[in-house]
């Protein structure tokens, strides 16, 4: 396990915020707590992880991390504005001080030309402030889904770091 990329970036993550006295929120849709999986897998995370929501339907991200309905209806599940939601309310709602959230079409099914199959939406927020990018990545179900996680755990990282713009 510890060559495993996706091990060693979470005892990264893991190691920054317990740097920085920060405790992390997940909120996460398409990776369905996997983000919460590698994170609460490294020894110690009780010092550093706050809790994890797991917001797969609409009315999840609605009623558990507070996503306005009118976001939802204006730009869908598969948006960073939903993404930037999604972390804003994992952050207010978790009492967390850093927070991260994951919404995506894994597939292999649900993609629309403009949200192909491999689109994936992440946010990140501190301090009342969320930055998000939209990727995509190429693969079956479990490579994007793999994939996403990576990309969460390295911008978790980069937030803690201060070295990408947050607004």
């Amino acid at each position: 396990m510890a060559s495993d990329p996706l091990a060693l970036l979470a005892t990264r993550a893991g190691t920054k915020l317990k740097e920085h006295g920060a405790r992390v929120v997940t909120a996460e849709s398409c990776t369905g707590g996997w983000v919460a999986q590698a994170l609460t897998a490294v020894a110690g995370a009780s010092d550093w992880f706050e809790r994890g929501y797991v917001s797969y339907s609409n009315a999840a991200k609605r009623e558990e991390l507070g996503v306005a309905a009118a976001t939802l209806e204006r730009h869908g599940a598969v948006s960073e504005e939903t993404a930037r939601e999604m972390a804003l309310g994992a952050l207010t709602r978790g009492r967390g001080s850093v927070a991260l959230a994951i919404t995506g079409v894994a597939g292999p099914s649900g993609g629309t030309v403009a949200k192909p199959v491999g689109t994936v939406c992440f946010a990140w927020a501190r301090e009342g402030v969320a930055r998000s990018e939209t990727r995509r990545f190429d693969g079956d179900r479990e490579s994007v889904r793999r994939q996403s996680v990576l990309r969460a755990l390295q911008g978790l990282i980069e937030l803690l770091d201060g070295s990408r713009s947050e607004a």
